[in-house]
């Protein structure tokens, strides 16, 4: 048997490898039949862009198989969606995401990252931007083979820096843009993780937390389906439409405003009655967030999708209007067949390689369940549509495991505090008999948070009375040691400090490997 399973591995692993092959083949073909050809392109022109092409599908395809594990990777791992569902979603909801609202972040990526300015020579701006796509694709899939979870984002921005100092200079760098990005590096895992906390702390407090789950949850959970709705449907009012006709930002608000109270109204009573089917418990008010939590995922998917098609085609657009236009238009719109190249790179990355990391996100990190799930796919979805609306460039693996771990900690600490409640409660119950406690503890555990409040405070006023006497239940070692166990159980500090590493050395090995390989590809093609 497990000689069966190794050969059944090396075929997948084959076939991955040939499908890979096929569409970087397929991807120069369709470059040298739409932005290769042309008049008054010279052999060399031709063949940089079908080179620049397939290099750029590449790192699209890394992309995909990398970065959209943390968008499927909750619902995959809380039970909402099986694998192949999952990757079906994704790859349509990305490619939609890439083509239709991808534009104002390439733009950044385009000439946001170094001076256009200083670099005369169209030719030697069409070599940095090469040297970098491929730095950045190389890097990517060296960290994705070996597991390693860092930022696309971070990446390919790194390595245009790299390049562009190896071909100008230090000055060639634009640092009041490198500062801002750098800035959002760090608020993005925040925001993600607080707001994710929030959304899950919410929904503790209105729903799970009170006697008649199944009722609070008819009322909640529309809401947040709404609500998620409004974020959805004000993004393609803002982003979406914009090729076709400008709208406002206080019109598209407003108008997602009007989509969010609409869907509210058609799902309040669907919700209501499979509401009345579930059991009065967590794992019933889990079911009710299936389908919130899929459309969550996707919607997270399209906003991955118009945010992070720049890392691979940002680039492929410098160079293809360097050598088409022979200057450096960094302003001008960015061709649809690049917007289309980029889109499918994403979805075949995804479809090839994908499962792995989706597996990891979803299982490794911390223990999801579908309420965690949909707390992190609409907290990574909303901090993604504002970065993406700000033209701002953010990493979404900062924002999505920033958001799992906002999770995973806040479950921390409410795991901590109730084990000192508990602890409260064994104390005031000192001398008495054991399943007297035991049952106050049932009582304690499904009573709402006033209830909660009022026997909390009962039994620290008993726990006080005997404390003279007897003394506390457990001593100030036993506790801190109690505490210290939950941390260890619920968030992993490993894959902290590996996250953490990775995402400090993906920029400075980026901006080095680009650096090298200008350098080989200018002596090259000079």
């Amino acid at each position: 048997m497990p000689k069966k399973n190794k050969f059944l591995a090396r075929h997948q692993e084959l076939l991955q490898l040939s499908g890979a092959i096929a569409f970087l083949v397929l991807t120069g073909v369709y470059a040298s039949l739409t932005g290769a050809s042309g008049a008054g392109l010279s052999t060399s022109a031709v063949w940089l862009l079908i080179v620049a092409a397939a290099v750029g599908a590449y790192m699209a395809m890394n992309i995909g198989a990398n970065d959209v594990a943390n968008n499927m990777g909750p619902a995959v791992g809380s039970g909402a969606m099986t694998m192949g569902w999952a990757i079906a979603v994704a790859a349509i909801f990305e490619a939609l995401g890439a083509i239709v609202a991808g534009g104002d972040v390439v733009g950044t990526i385009k000439g946001g990252i170094i001076d256009p300015a200083e670099i005369s020579d169209p030719a030697l701006f069409a070599w940095v931007m090469f040297a970098a796509l491929l730095a950045g694709a190389l890097w990517l899939n060296l960290a994705t083979a070996l597991g390693a979870p860092v930022s696309t984002t971070h990446s390919i921005i790194g390595a245009v820096m790299g390049a562009g100092i190896a071909a100008g200079g230090w000055g060639l760098v634009n640092w009041a843009t490198i500062s801002s990005i750098v800035v959002s590096w760090i608020i993005s895992p925040l925001s993600g993780g607080l707001i994710a906390a929030a959304f899950l702390y919410l929904i503790k407090r209105s729903v799970t937390y009170k006697s008649d789950k199944t009722e609070a949850a008819s009322r909640v959970v529309p809401l947040l389906i709404g609500g998620m709705a409004w974020s959805y449907g004000s993004y393609m009012l803002l982003k979406g439409l914009g090729q076709l006709v400008k709208v406002g930002f206080v019109t598209g608000i407003l108008g997602g405003l009007v989509i969010g109270v609409v869907t509210w109204a058609l799902v309040r009573r669907p919700i209501a009655r499979m509401a009345q089917h579930q059991d009065n418990s967590k794992d019933g008010v889990n079911r009710l967030f299936t389908w919130p939590l899929i459309c969550s995922a996707a919607l997270l998917s399209f906003a991955h999708g118009a945010n992070d098609v720049a890392n691979a085609i940002g680039p492929l657009a410098a160079i293809y209007e360097a050598v088409k236009a022979g200057a450096i238009a960094t302003k001008a719109g960015t061709p649809m067949w690049i917007m289309v190249l980029g889109a499918l790179g994403l979805s075949v990355g995804l479809a090839l390689y994908g499962a792995r990391l989706i597996r990891t996100v979803g299982k490794e990190i911390t223990e999801l369940d579908n309420i965690r799930a949909f707390s992190i796919a609409m907290a990574a979805t909303l901090t993604v549509i504002v970065a993406s609306q700000l033209g701002m460039p953010v990493s979404t693996t900062h924002i999505s495991i920033g958001a799992v771990f906002g999770v995973g900690f806040l479950r921390e600490l409410l795991k901590v505090n109730y084990a000192k409640m508990e602890a409260t409660v064994r104390a005031g119950h000192q001398g008495a008999d054991r399943n007297e406690v035991e049952g106050y503890l049932q009582r304690f555990e499904v009573a709402e948070v006033q209830e909660k409040k009022r026997m909390l405070a009962e039994m620290k006023r008993r726990a006080k009375l005997r404390e003279a006497s007897d003394g506390a239940l457990f001593a100030k070692n036993e506790r801190k040691a109690f505490k210290k166990a939950y941390k260890q159980e619920i968030v992993k500090r490993s894959a902290v400090m590996r996250i953490v590493a990775a995402w400090i050395v993906t920029v400075p090995a980026t901006a080095v490997l680009a650096a090298v390989l200008f350098h080989i590809v200018r002596a090259v093609l000079a």
